[in-house]
């Protein structure tokens, strides 16, 4: 009987251990504000990784394909009966993540014999005017942050660290500077997760390594046209200048190719 919680404490922490791995090799979430709203950026394989939810918020995620689905599901269900019920207006991200998502992945979590989920969710809120947006990061075991100009998910908390102290360094007033911070920001995390992923987590001198790595312009932007090879750009934006309740639109190449230098716009094709 005096078993049980030691039992359960470890089958916990064998949890975490597992659901670490999981995302390793996931595409980091970037999550910034300019003047003319909210940017989310990432990259992906086919499967998109950022959604419209509601008509100031979004959904940028990384994890396993069906987990984020069906997460992104709830949550649209949850903002459009919330909306129904009430008004727009009390349909926020706060109460979507505090009284729906985050107990619903924190209970996944805790329940050993059942499958946790395999997911770090950014949700992000367009305020009313500017200054007044926000983030939510909301990890695999239902724990959540609040945050403002600007949030990101990574497969460590070393990674995440590293990219948000990048960001924290750029100055960001237009679109424009949000797409390019945005997609450097996603570099340098990208870039530390394959060296953690090459070296092993935990070692000091793996930890020195990222914070050793180049982070220049031109650097950061030869590695994106290798990774485009590869994968898609995702940039959505929640434009505040948008007619209409739904503030949510997708960055399309011909726009991006605009913002981002000229040697990258081939690769965008």
């Amino acid at each position: 009987m005096y078993e049980e919680p030691y039992k359960w404490v470890e089958a916990v922490g064998n949890r975490r251990t597992y659901l670490d791995e999981q995302f390793t090799e996931g595409a980091p979430v970037v999550g910034v504000t300019c003047g003319r709203g909210i940017l989310l950026m990432t990259m992906s394989k086919g499967t998109p990784k950022l959604y419209e939810i509601y008509d100031r918020l979004a959904l940028g995620g990384m994890g396993h394909p069906a987990d984020l689905e069906k997460l992104r599901f709830n949550l649209l269900e949850m903002a459009h009966v919330e909306g129904f019920n009430r008004s727009a207006s009390d349909v926020t991200g706060s109460r979507l993540v505090k009284y729906g998502m985050a107990p619903t992945i924190k209970q996944a979590f805790e329940e050993v014999f059942k499958a946790p989920f395999i997911v770090k969710i950014l949700l992000a809120e367009l305020g009313q005017k500017a200054g007044k947006d926000s983030f939510l990061t909301i990890n695999y075991d239902g724990t959540f942050e609040e945050k403002s100009q600007y949030a990101v998910l990574a497969a460590t908390s070393a990674v995440e660290q590293k990219m948000a102290g990048y960001l924290r360094e750029q100055s960001i007033a237009s679109l424009e500077d949000a797409v390019g911070a945005a997609i450097r920001t996603w570099v340098v995390g990208d870039r530390a997760q394959r060296r953690v992923l090459d070296d092993g987590e935990g070692h000091d001198e793996v930890r020195a390594g990222l914070d050793q790595q180049a982070t220049d312009s031109e650097t950061l932007y030869a590695y994106l046209q290798r990774c485009i090879a590869e994968k898609t750009v995702e940039c959505a934006l929640l434009d505040r200048h948008v007619q209409g309740p739904s503030k949510y639109r997708a960055l399309g190449i011909d726009e991006l190719k605009t913002m981002l230098p000229k040697d990258l716009s081939p690769s965008l094709s």
